[in-house]
């Protein structure tokens, strides 16, 4: 059982049950999730939505990106843009979700995991929660919604997270607003009971504590001048002339990635932010990924990082330098336009 699905006292429960493949989020999972949201939104029974997951580890580390893999080797290009379509419509669901939706958060949250987590109401991280958007290190673009909440965090924090992958403790993600709330993972258990009995989510407040230090709050300053600029070529650069400890630091985890997909991200972001809507994050963000196999960095990321992990991918451009802003305009141009 990849999940598990019920009713407890005045909440619906949703528990991810894959801990030893990191709670990866299947096709399936997601349209479960939508289901079980669909049926309790006018259920009386249920006051609150819970979603946790089992294991230590993970929350969730993202999407089974194998399938996808499968069927985009084989030219099943339709498989992909299926599964984003839908998942993105379930991320849009637990955004404007009308009762409270509460996250318990431990260990990798990513990708996928921050799409049916970071968009609801109340967000609990603790003291192992490692929170990031690494999909540019496997040739897509920060998406399932994560683009909004880069462009809505403080200064150009989004810039940075989306391009690096860089994760986020709990008082991190507090402050780039992908968490609300810090509880210790010992008082989950208490925390449970007492939403399943009250159905009432203020419970929380009885047991919030203290977040660790936000040391990107510290960074900020930093961060604002060098991400003060959609062309990343020209961030590099600015980052590389620093050449301080976190700037040469910064510039490396960029150079892990597609170039292509590093290079549109400010770009998506920029959008992204001037839009500021969730309807808006998910059709930009889908403009690339419907693409991404067909002609972005998709099958070779996955093949360089999970299927031969010898992170030597071939990218479609060998540096930031080489990225066509033309060749950017067709990945972002609407999904239904002929753009290649």
């Amino acid at each position: 059982m990849d999940i598990h699905i019920r009713k407890e006292g005045r909440a619906g429960r949703i528990t991810l049950h894959r801990p030893k493949a990191l709670n990866a989020l299947t096709y399936q999972m997601c349209l479960d999730i939508e289901a079980s949201l669909d049926a309790w939104r006018d259920d009386a029974a249920v006051d609150l939505v819970i979603i946790d997951a089992e294991g230590d580890k993970a929350f969730c580390a993202g999407g089974d990106i194998q399938d996808l893999y499968n069927a985009s080797v084989a030219g099943n290009f339709a498989f992909g843009q299926t599964f984003w379509r839908d998942e993105y419509r379930l991320n849009e669901k637990i955004f404007n979700y009308p009762k409270p939706y509460v996250a318990l958060m431990q260990g990798f949250v990513m990708g996928g995991g921050v799409g049916v987590s970071c968009h609801g109401s109340h967000r609990i991280v603790c003291e192992t929660s490692k929170i990031a958007m690494p999909e540019c290190g496997i040739g897509l673009i920060p998406d399932v919604g994560g683009s909004l909440m880069l462009a809505r965090a403080p200064g150009k924090l989004g810039e940075y997270l989306g391009t690096t992958g860089a994760r986020m403790n709990a008082g991190n993600a507090i402050y780039g607003g992908f968490a609300d709330t810090f509880v210790a993972r010992e008082r989950w258990n208490s925390l449970l009971s007492q939403l399943i009995e009250t159905g009432d989510p203020n419970c929380i407040d009885e047991v919030k504590m203290a977040a660790p230090v936000a040391t990107l709050q510290e960074r900020q300053g930093d961060i604002d001048t060098f991400f003060d600029n959609t062309d990343l070529s020209k961030v590099r650069a600015t980052l590389l002339e620093a050449s301080t400890e976190f700037s040469i630091t910064t510039a490396k985890q960029i150079d892990q990635k597609s170039p292509l997909s590093v290079a549109t991200t400010p770009i998506l972001i920029a959008r992204v932010r001037a839009e500021n809507t969730i309807e808006s994050a998910l059709f930009e963000e889908y403009n690339f990924t419907h693409r991404a196999a067909e002609h972005g960095d998709f099958i070779e990321g996955i093949k360089a990082t999970i299927i031969d992990r010898d992170h030597t991918p071939n990218w479609r451009f060998a540096c930031l330098e080489d990225v066509d802003q033309s060749y950017i305009n067709k990945m972002l141009a609407p999904y239904d336009e002929a753009s290649f």
